[in-house]
């Protein structure tokens, strides 16, 4: 398969990483030039290129950078994969610690669905809850007893079945949390995120989160 990654962080490094070992085409962009991602590229056998042309002819691309970055991405960042393709959005608002305040998150908007509305296309929330170095280790064979399970928030269909799969090949048991819409039960502050948890108790944990952002995870706090 070929998958196109958009930022080369600790989330978006390690699925270069795993996303290579499992024999895929890989291509990954930062925010400079393709030479600085040669260290990444040689270990990987990954193709370095301009963040603009990450997603050409993919049938899968993967947004993984700063929140407060997203807008800055180029128009159209995602439209050359091919019809079709899925778009997995790994980001977090962290507007204390990071990204400062985005005011239509504040005001209540899931913050996957501000990413789905800057970039102009639908996404999967996935891979923004679990520690990286988790991601890059702790993937396990299906069945094993302690296997991590990994909430995923987007539409049914084509698209969710192929996120579950790279989930599955990742080795990570993939579960349904609902649309878009709902993908605030797996934001920072909530009962799941951070968690490794198996399938039963990922569940229990999105059944009990609630929309409300908690005072480190806003940054309206007075």
């Amino acid at each position: 398969m070929k998958i196109g990654i958009i930022g080369a962080g600790l989330i978006g490094g390690t699925l270069t990483r795993r996303l290579r070992e499992l024999g895929h085409d890989v291509t990954v962009a930062n925010s400079r030039a393709p030479e600085t991602l040669a260290d990444l590229a040689n270990e990987t056998g990954a193709t370095a290129v301009w963040a603009k042309d990450a997603a050409a002819g993919a049938d899968l691309v993967i947004v993984s950078i700063p929140q407060k970055n997203v807008p800055d991405l180029a128009d159209s960042i995602v439209d050359a994969r091919k019809p079709g393709a899925p778009v997995i959005e790994t980001n977090n608002y962290y507007p204390q610690q990071r990204d400062g305040e985005i005011s239509a998150i504040e005001d209540g908007q899931a913050e996957s669905a501000w990413v789905a509305e800057q970039i102009g296309a639908p996404v999967y929330k996935v891979f923004n809850g679990i520690f990286w170095k988790h991601l890059l280790k702790k993937g396990t064979p299906s069945g094993a007893s302690d296997r991590i399970a990994l909430p995923i928030a987007g539409e049914d269909g084509p698209g969710r079945e192929l996120v579950h799969g790279i989930v599955e090949q990742l080795g990570f048991d993939p579960v349904d949390a609902g649309p878009i819409s709902e993908s605030w039960r797996q934001q920072p502050g909530t009962p799941v995120y951070g968690k490794d948890f198996d399938v039963e108790n990922t569940l229990k944990a999105l059944a009990e989160a609630t929309p409300e952002r908690t005072a480190e995870w806003s940054a309206r706090t007075t």
